[in-house]
């Protein structure tokens, strides 16, 4: 794919009329740590986007950009939000389909047994006519 590779996807990256769009009409307000890109209209400030780096899943944005994208808070998350406590995980993105998704123990794709059935299910059975 090459040169072309976002010339008409979006789900890695911006797609060129994205990418046009947002440098004519868009301001950028910020960066966050995985490298996703944050914009505002120029003339509708409640207006905003993100360009995501990498694979377009919006799990990846951080819970602080996450309540300006959606006008939660007004502020960009550094000047909106009080500062991180150190008992706060860092947030992780969807994991599903990854090799590190969870896999419950009896699973086709897990390991171990699935527990047994505790008595008050009864397989259903059609009626034999």
């Amino acid at each position: 794919m090459g040169i072309f590779a976002n010339a008409f996807t979006w789900w890695n990256g911006a797609s060129w009329g994205t990418s046009i769009v947002s440098r004519r009409h868009g301001e950028e307000v910020g960066r966050d740590e995985a490298g996703n890109v944050y914009f505002r209209h120029r003339k509708d400030p409640t207006r905003r986007w993100v360009i995501y780096k990498g694979a377009n899943d919006s799990s990846r944005v951080p819970p602080g950009w996450n309540a300006w994208l959606r006008g939660t808070i007004e502020e960009l998350p550094e000047q909106g939000l009080p500062p991180r406590r150190a008992f706060e995980q860092d947030p992780e993105p969807n994991l599903t389909g990854t090799l590190s998704a969870y896999r419950p123990a009896g699973s086709l794709s897990g390991s171990g047994v699935r527990a047994a059935a505790t008595g008050d299910y009864e397989a259903w059975k059609p009626d034999q006519a």
